[in-house]
């Protein structure tokens, strides 16, 4: 699929600067809700006080819609007064080395469900621990429970379970948390690393000390470490520890400033969320 992606350039007038910002902020909060949009990434250049914006956008029909949304035309009529030129400059980019790491049609890991025993609670630990944000309750405890036969063969629930509450939270750079809290159905404790299937994540932290305070104060519990990272990632001041959620779920932090001694056969570089 060929996606949209370009980049504009808008220079700010005399005394423009920080309402071009404003207006850019505010661009960027609802394109980024576009269905089309894939992202709305904004930079300032620090020397002429330009705002750079790069967009990509699922086609032509996705970038066509951009163009016809109010907030669209609101800010380029906004730039008429406060922008050089009146208006940005923009220039279509094609990608030259983009990296192949999935298969048509896939893009990439979206999500992670985790089911806890009391979701308000779950995610204030989230919240305390790791600044995590709630999006949007995806069902309320008000809300009929999702249960019954269509829902036990959609997910693969046992007889008489019921979804109570879901709710779906974003942290960070990363893939989103959606959260499920069940009831009246048999549950199994929190896997161990040797249990199948997906038994945690891992957060790379920028200070493992505060990373470890953090977590700790929000209820965490730590297993032994920080300990060194293994084999081509076990470089200088590269580290990791494991902990469980107050639930009991296993979550990782690990962070490698110095970098992974990366084989030559390797056909691209881990993604690595961005400061």
């Amino acid at each position: 699929m060929m996606t949209r992606l370009m980049i504009a350039r808008a220079t700010p007038l005399q005394g423009q600067h920080e309402t071009l910002r404003t207006r850019v902020e505010e661009l960027a909060r609802r394109v980024r809700r576009e269905p089309g949009n894939i992202r709305f990434e904004s930079y300032g250049e620090d020397d002429s006080g330009a705002v750079v914006m790069l967009e990509e956008y699922r086609d032509d029909a996705a970038f066509d819609a951009h163009l016809s949304m109010d907030h669209t035309k609101a800010f380029n009529a906004a730039l008429k007064e406060i922008a050089a030129g009146g208006s940005s400059e923009v220039s279509e980019l094609s990608p030259l080395a983009r990296e192949k790491t999935a298969a048509e049609p896939f893009r990439a890991i979206d999500h992670l469900g985790v089911t806890v025993p009391d979701l308000p609670a779950a995610a204030r630990f989230f919240e305390q621990a790791f600044g995590a944000s709630t999006l949007y309750e995806v069902k309320t405890p008000d809300e009929e429970p999702q249960a019954g036969r269509e829902a036990e063969r959609q997910l693969g629930l046992t007889e008489g379970t019921k979804i109570v509450h879901m709710r779906l939270m974003r942290l960070g750079d990363g893939p989103c948390l959606e959260l499920f809290q069940i009831a009246d159905g048999e549950q199994r404790p929190a896997p161990q690393l040797q249990d199948l299937g997906l038994t945690h994540f891992g957060l790379y932290v920028d200070d493992m000390d505060a990373a470890i305070a953090a977590f700790e104060n929000a209820g965490g519990e730590l297993l032994e470490g920080p300990h060194p990272l293994a084999a081509v990632e076990d470089k200088g001041d590269n580290a990791g520890i494991y902990g469980r959620a107050p639930w009991g779920m296993l979550i990782e932090f690990l962070t490698y400033p110095d970098g992974i001694d990366y084989p030559n056969d390797a056909p691209t570089i881990r993604w690595t969320p961005r400061p």
